[in-house]
């Protein structure tokens, strides 16, 4: 188990993480420090996503990528792990650049580049894909297409549904169809 292999405090957020996969959570681009084969720390982005057999989750599958420290990036993972926990925290809201670059103490080309360079994304990039998963989750529910865009911080249904499409290919109510959610909602999509 994670609590035989790591120390106690990187078990306990481990065994959390795992949880919340296994209820249907999908962990996108996590930035942490990790315990290295050599007992040394250093940072990874990690992702974990459920295992779905035959419509049951059934286990998860998950992969943290070595960020490593071999660029100028090294001492800035920290200042850019403070900025993405920001964003998840605070998803469904309308995030401002200030307030990104107010907590990394970067330029905002600094920020950009940093998370190109981390990501492979800019900053709203990752915010909408934060939105669209967290929306993926709820659509699992029986919320309406509509508050459940509205709860994952798009400003009116039309954009939800754009991103939406633009993100997974299918259009919220095609995609809550494919996973077997509620299909009697009336079609607003």
């Amino acid at each position: 188990t994670a609590a035989e292999i790591y120390p106690t405090g990187l078990s306990a957020d481990y065994v959390d993480q795992d949880a919340r996969v296994l209820s249907g959570e999908v962990i996108e681009n996590l930035m942490e420090l990790h315990l290295f084969a050599n007992r040394e720390p250093g940072w990874c982005l990690t992702c974990k996503r459920p295992l779905v057999v035959d419509g049951a989750i059934e286990g998860l599958i998950g992969i943290s990528r070595d960020l490593g420290q071999k660029d100028s990036l090294g001492s800035q993972y920290e200042q850019l792990r403070l900025a993405l926990a920001h964003l998840n925290a605070h998803y469904a809201e309308n995030v401002r650049m200030q307030t990104l670059l107010d907590i990394t103490g970067f330029s905002l080309s600094k920020l950009e580049r940093s998370f190109r360079k981390v990501f492979q994304m800019t900053p709203q990039q990752v915010l909408t894909r934060l939105r669209i998963q967290m929306a993926m989750h709820l659509l699992h529910g029986d919320d309406s297409i509509a508050c459940i865009g509205q709860a994952c911080g798009f400003s009116d249904q039309s954009a939800f549904t754009r991103k939406f499409k633009a993100e997974t290919g299918f259009s919220p109510r095609a995609y809550r169809a494919r996973i077997g959610g509620n299909v009697g909602e009336p079609a607003l999509a």
